[in-house]
């Protein structure tokens, strides 16, 4: 098995970060939704996506610099996912929207790449929290 030094993390290309954070992401909300008794997969399913969309991923975003939880590394990691050139953009989702969440999933790619799995941990936890608040569940 291959294993990825911290600086090798850092020359990773920003959008492979950001895959990488996607799968983190998804199987973090998919534990979360099963150990909060959902059970049906369609409407498992559907709730995920109400915790990884764009969308969703971008308001994410925002709170956490609002509020300055991120470390300035953190953000840096940030601004290159926002920035890399994907080529596309999904048809429901603007640009904007788009390339903040993929600086989002870049941040989660990297600190889970670097081994910092307690700081991935706390920023989804976080995460979980700000959509909890924003759909109104306590």
């Amino acid at each position: 098995m291959h294993k990825l030094r911290t600086q090798d993390v850092k020359q990773l290309n920003a959008l492979a970060l950001a895959y990488m954070g996607d799968a983190v992401l998804e199987q973090r909300i998919r534990e979360h939704l099963l150990l909060s008794g959902g059970v049906k997969p369609n409407a498992l399913h559907k709730e995920a996506t109400s915790y990884v969309s764009a969308k969703a991923q971008s308001m994410i975003m925002h709170r956490l610099i609002d509020v300055q939880f991120l470390t300035e590394e953190e953000l840096a990691v940030f601004r290159r996912g926002r920035n890399a050139k994907s080529g596309s953009v999904p048809k429901n989702t603007d640009v904007r929207t788009y390339r903040n969440s993929s600086g989002f999933e870049a941040v989660l790619g990297s600190l889970f790449l670097t081994k910092q799995l307690d700081r991935v941990n706390e920023i989804i936890d976080y995460a979980i929290e700000i959509i909890e608040e924003s759909k109104g569940v306590s």
